[in-house]
C-alpha cells in the first residue's frame, strides 16, 4: 500500500471536518493508496497547482470541504492542504496556499535524498 504524507496544518483543518467527512476522506485515501483513480464527480485533477494534484470534495451539513493530494510522489501520495469552500469554484488563494505547501513537501523531500 502507498504510503501518505500529510503537510503539517493539512490535518489540523482535517480534524474540523464533520466525522462522516473524515470518514469518507479515509475512504477515498486507502482507495488511492490502492492505485484506483478517483474520478468525477468527487475527485479532479487540477493541473493549475501541478500535474498529479487533485481535489477531492465532500459536502454535508456544514457545507463544502477540499483536500487537494498529489500522487507522483515518490514518497507517497501527499496531503497538502484542507479547507471549506464557500463558493462553486475554487478560489485562487486557495490554489496558490496549495501550491506553496505542495513546493515545501516535495522539497523537503528532494532535500531528504
Amino acid at each position: 500500500m502507498t504510503p501518505v504524507e500529510f503537510h503539517p496544518k493539512a490535518p489540523v483543518v482535517i480534524r474540523s471536518f464533520s466525522k462522516d467527512v473524515r470518514v469518507e476522506f479515509g475512504s477515498a485515501l486507502i482507495k488511492v493508496q490502492l492505485g484506483m483513480t478517483l474520478g468525477l464527480p468527487v475527485s479532479r485533477p487540477m493541473p493549475s497547482i501541478e500535474q498529479g494534484a487533485h481535489e477531492r470534495w465532500f459536502r454535508d451539513r456544514n457545507g463544502i470541504q477540499r483536500i487537494f493530494y498529489y500522487t507522483k510522489s515518490k514518497q507517497g501520495i501527499l496531503a497538502f492542504h484542507a479547507f471549506n469552500k464557500k463558493t462553486q469554484k475554487t478560489h485562487q488563494r486557495e490554489i496558490i496556499v496549495g501550491r506553496k505547501r505542495l513546493t515545501e513537501m516535495v522539497s523537503h523531500e528532494k532535500n531528504e535524498k
